[in-house]
């Protein structure tokens, strides 16, 4: 993975996933709900983390919901 988290900030796992029976991808960060993937994107997401530990679950959460990019995010 490209991303890097040099701070350690997502190792509290900030962000979490739910998957509904539509198949689509709730993701939230600290208990709030910021992204809904459906569709291809949620099929996309799913692929992507299948197979990572907790950490890259995060990395991959973090740039698909678009956080942590600015490095200004506490």
């Amino acid at each position: 993975m490209d991303a890097v988290d040099k701070r350690n900030v997502l190792a509290n796992e900030i962000f979490t996933y739910q998957i509904n029976k539509e198949k689509k991808v709730f993701i939230s960060w600290s208990g709030k709900l910021v992204k809904v993937l459906k569709g291809d994107d949620a099929q996309k997401f799913l692929s992507k983390i299948l197979g990572l530990d907790d950490q890259g679950v995060q990395l991959v959460m973090a740039k698909v919901t678009g956080n942590f990019k600015r490095g200004t995010e506490r």
